[in-house]
């Protein structure tokens, strides 16, 4: 009998061509692509951003878990349109206008992937209008606005208000991250959650989607 924990630890170690082989071999064996992405890719993955949250692995760690995470995931994308199978959730996510720090955000952004998440990744200097049209055009769930510098966050309020202005604001959550980011100035804005690292934002967009 097929072990799919077997792809989970491989992940966890990073063997992309492992991932790649055991994912596969899953499918070969006539295992439901879903199963094989919740309980090996996803489980992995879960357990990746657990060990980062809790710092016992660092950045370069969860680059190489995701991209052996991506190589399986490539295998199962055609299988699981075939099945039908739909994401936990929608999220939309950049770095804001006036900013062009981008590592925090894709952290996020594979994090969120790694729990099942689509992500529509806007970049840097995301203007509030973009954040918001994005939303609306994918039917996002989330609004995910990353800010590394002091002088960027207030650029968080402008999405707040835009989507306010555009009439999506009951329909969407607003998430907040970033250096200087704090519990307090995402209530001060009227944003729906803050987070102080990629794992937790993970979770919480996950509770968001539920």
């Amino acid at each position: 009998m097929f072990d799919l924990n077997e792809i989970s630890l491989q992940l966890q170690k990073g063997k992309a061509k492992a991932v790649k082989e055991l994912v596969q071999k899953a499918l070969d064996e006539g295992i439901e692509p879903t199963r094989i992405l919740e309980e090996g890719l996803l489980n992995g993955m879960a357990v990746v951003g657990e060990q980062f949250k809790n710092n016992e692995i660092f950045v370069p760690e969860v680059l190489i878990a995701a991209r052996a995470m991506n190589m399986g995931t490539a295998l199962l994308k055609p299988h699981l349109a075939a099945e039908g199978a739909t994401a936990k959730g929608m999220v939309v996510i950049g770095t804001v206008k006036g900013d062009l720090h981008d590592i925090g955000k894709n952290l996020v952004k594979m994090m969120m992937e790694g729990r099942g998440l689509s992500v529509v990744d806007l970049g840097v200097d995301v203007s509030p209008e973009s954040f918001v049209q994005a939303a609306i055009d994918n039917k996002a769930n989330i609004i995910c606005c990353s800010s590394l510098l002091t002088t960027t966050m207030h650029e968080m309020k402008n999405v707040v208000e835009e989507a306010k202005r555009r009439g999506i604001r009951d329909q969407v959550k607003i998430m907040v991250g970033g250096a200087p980011v704090t519990q307090s100035f995402c209530e001060a804005i009227g944003a729906d959650c803050y987070t102080k690292d990629a794992a937790s934002a993970a979770e919480a967009a996950l509770h968001f989607c539920a």
